[in-house]
């Protein structure tokens, strides 16, 4: 991923998506654009239009935190956003650096993530709680009983996503089951993409991000479609609608909790509101774990015969 081309992409992208009247601007006339121009965004953040043309066309170098901090607020960023400038703008002006270019561009393969005996303790003694540890890129290194329950489309291997870790990006777009499995599949699909996207601004050179990102856009026109799109998001909380394909609906809150001393692995848990039928379906889904030897994937019916996820070729 060339970081140049990032910062450049992501500030055209963030100031199309921006209104005049949303920026509190008089919109006069015929426009050719559908956001803002290049010099209202620099009127709004105080620099000059030049300045900003410089920018805007990927050279980063020597662009202070103020300058940045006056371009989050121009182009309305959120939290995310503004992390995933600052992030890409460290990276451009870094590869910007004749010196340092060369190894810039050079992917590099991070040390495997490692789950710790541990962390595996605790997710064992979620026994009511579904919850798995991933990685940044979403593969799922660890989980629980229940968890693996919960995730048994994801962790049972396919013609369409045989790989291990089972990736839940790899399983979004390429997987049948996807689409029956995710209630609000194209919510979480763009969900999944934005997550992807702000992983590759904190480190545009991780090998294994790239050659995931390389496939998943040359066999889902979804998922290129979304990637192009530079929406980026910080998966902390929310809510899944899941039907699973042994117990049904399911409509579960999740919590996303980084490991301070992993700092590459998050855990995810799982929970159903009290006195709902959700909390009724999980009761009956621990049942079914229960069943099963917790050392092994568990069984789960066959995958539907179902089309690919839209966009997915074979």
């Amino acid at each position: 991923m060339d970081a140049r081309t990032e910062f450049r992409d992501f500030l055209t992208s963030r100031r199309a998506g921006i209104t005049p009247e949303r920026a509190g601007l008089p919109a006069n006339g015929n426009r050719r654009v559908t956001g803002l121009r290049r010099e209202e965004v620099a009127l709004l953040a105080g620099v000059s239009a030049d300045y900003y043309i410089k920018l805007e066309r990927g050279n980063a170098r020597g662009v202070s935190d103020g300058v940045l901090e006056a371009l989050s607020r121009a182009l309305q960023l959120d939290e995310a956003e503004r992390a995933h400038l600052f992030a890409l703008a460290a990276a451009a002006s870094t590869s910007t650096s004749t010196r340092a270019s060369a190894s810039a561009r050079t992917p590099t393969r991070a040390p495997k993530p490692h789950v710790r005996p541990s962390i595996q303790r605790i997710l064992d003694s979620m026994s009511t709680t579904p919850a798995y540890v991933r990685n940044r890129r979403l593969d799922i290194l660890a989980t629980n009983q229940l968890g693996r329950a919960l995730l048994s489309p994801i962790l049972t291997p396919t013609p369409a996503a045989p790989r291990r870790p089972p990736n839940v990006a790899r399983f979004m777009f390429l997987d049948p089951a996807a689409t029956d499995y995710y209630l609000d599949w194209e919510r979480m699909a763009a969900g999944t993409v934005a997550i992807l996207r702000a992983e590759a601004g904190s480190d545009p050179h991780d090998k294994a991000l790239i050659d995931l990102v390389r496939e998943l856009s040359t066999r889902s026109d979804l998922f290129r479609t979304r990637w192009a799109t530079h929406n980026v998001l910080r998966h902390r909380n929310g809510v899944k609608r899941l039907r699973h394909p042994v117990v049904g609906e399911l409509t579960l809150g999740y919590e996303a909790l980084e490991l301070p001393a992993d700092t590459e692995l998050t855990l995810m848990a799982y929970t159903a509101e009290p006195a709902t039928p959700a909390l009724d379906t999980l009761n009956l889904l621990a049942g079914w774990a229960a069943t099963m030897d917790q050392d092994d994937t568990p069984d789960s019916p066959p995958h539907p015969a179902s089309t690919p996820p839209p966009g997915a070729s074979a």
